[in-house]
């Protein structure tokens, strides 16, 4: 059969302050399962490419798929909606299958919401979206036999029974980087790509979806798997910068330490970030990591607050984050603080001790967002429950739109917090001294331009 799977055109809040284009993993690895079975198979990356609707439209006529797969978050599922819609307008005949996180939590309001929608798969994809595509391919598997997706029948919804998580992830075939736009990918002058090398989170922090979405259970592909991907991008695509974009990349020090004793090994000219919770980090393995070319470590502080930090049961300290920074740091690794402002039972004051925290680690970048609830993270379940949510508009949650409310903190007041933070963290003389050292305000222009757009808006 021929498939067409769409990201659609969407503006990201983040991607759009900082310019960094990133791959739509999840539609390459169905490709390349779906290439597998031998289905004709085209990805159109409608952001990255510049599309608008015209350009979707001429696109699909081009391609005339039999189906057509859309992913979406939360914040774009209205242009989701719009994708659907211009699909069918095309031709009704075209089955649509929409998948993400945000439907997986939302599958049945997803299907009364829009017509145009035919399944919503839940969770990991790659087996339920073969059998969904095999089942129109003269298999006819009832959809009812497929787990782990909400469909129509006679105008009732129905919802299978959830599908078991993909045991083994190196049975999984490399994500199909020939259908995707690679030259686009690009840091700066190098080459980019996002790789993922783990599923699930065992950690309970109630703003994030994760834990739900890919399971309590870390799940690992093994290092020599990663690394021959590694080769892949970088023999056929010649791909210098890589974002390792697994929840938490350290889990397991004895599997981190090993990949990077094999890109040591191979000689991999390649430079690539990861993500480490602070209390899963050491010394030794930092040191590992820089020898291997890691140049970036994303750290989720969160909160200069230990009451907060309590409070989102994130299970980590204050003297933790201080550690882990001071390790990078050590290393000659850059770090990127990751800080959340908002969260219920936050107030002025542990708002200013994230803003002292945060200016004492002094880490490299920081990255300031306002708490935001999640369909399937306990926060949105909190929220729901004590009357917080502002707004069911999708559209509105960036994570730079105050959506819940905060007691004790107006929105308009919260919208002032994140931008003084931000100022007052890109704008010190110590931040600026640094950046003119290497020769680079780049950084100091981005946060400039985010914060006046932010105020515009």
């Amino acid at each position: 059969m021929k498939v067409l799977f769409i990201s659609p055109p969407s503006k990201f809040a983040i991607k759009d302050t900082i310019g960094i284009p990133a791959i739509p993993l999840g539609l390459a690895y169905l490709s390349s399962v779906l290439e597998k079975e031998g289905h004709k198979v085209k990805i159109i990356d409608a952001p990255t490419l510049n599309y608008d609707w015209k350009n979707l439209r001429e696109e699909t006529r081009g391609f005339k798929p039999d189906i057509v797969g859309i992913t979406s978050t939360t914040s774009t599922i209205y242009d989701a909606y719009k994708v659907a819609e211009l699909i069918k307008e095309y031709n009704s005949r075209i089955k649509v299958v929409i998948g993400g996180p945000h439907v997986s939590f939302t599958s049945d309001d997803t299907l009364k919401e829009c017509s145009s929608i035919d399944i919503v798969v839940r969770g990991e994809g790659e087996e339920t979206m073969k059998e969904v595509v095999n089942s129109f391919n003269g298999e006819r598997l009832p959809l009812e036999e497929i787990r782990g997706i909400n469909f129509r029948d006679n105008g009732k919804i129905v919802q299978t029974e959830n599908r078991p998580f993909i045991e083994n992830l190196d049975e999984l075939p490399f994500p199909a980087y020939s259908l995707l736009p690679i030259d686009k990918y690009k840091v700066g002058k190098k080459q980019f790509a996002n790789i993922i090398t783990s599923r699930g989170c065992p950690f309970s922090c109630i703003f994030c979806s994760s834990s739900q979405l890919c399971g309590k259970r870390w799940r690992a592909r093994s290092p020599e798997n990663v690394i021959k991907e590694l080769e892949v991008l970088k023999d056929d695509y010649n791909i210098q910068e890589v974002e390792v974009v697994d929840d938490t990349f350290t889990l397991n020090n004895k599997r981190a330490e090993k990949i990077c004793d094999l890109i040591i090994k191979k000689g991999f000219n390649i430079s690539w970030s990861a993500s480490s919770r602070v209390n899963t980090i050491t010394q030794e393995l930092a040191n590992k990591m820089k020898r291997a070319g890691c140049h970036i470590l994303y750290f989720g502080i969160e909160s200069g607050s230990q009451k907060i930090l309590n409070i989102i049961q994130k299970g980590i300290t204050l003297t933790q984050s201080e550690k882990a920074v001071q390790i990078a740091k050590k290393a000659n690794i850059n770090t990127l603080g990751s800080f959340i402002i908002g969260i219920p039972g936050e107030t002025k004051q542990t708002i200013k001790k994230t803003i002292k925290f945060v200016k004492k680690l002094s880490p490299s970048l920081a990255q300031f967002t306002i708490c935001t609830p999640y369909p399937g993270t306990k926060l949105f379940k909190i929220a729901k429950e004590k009357h917080l949510l502002l707004t069911k508009n999708w559209s509105k949650y960036t994570i730079l739109d105050s959506v819940m409310k905060t007691p004790g903190i107006a929105s308009k007041k919260l919208r002032r917090w994140l931008i003084k933070i931000y100022l007052s963290f890109y704008l010190r003389p110590r931040f600026i001294i640094e950046q003119m050292k290497k020769r680079d305000l780049f950084i100091v222009k981005k946060a400039l331009k985010a914060a006046l757009n932010y105020l515009k808006g």
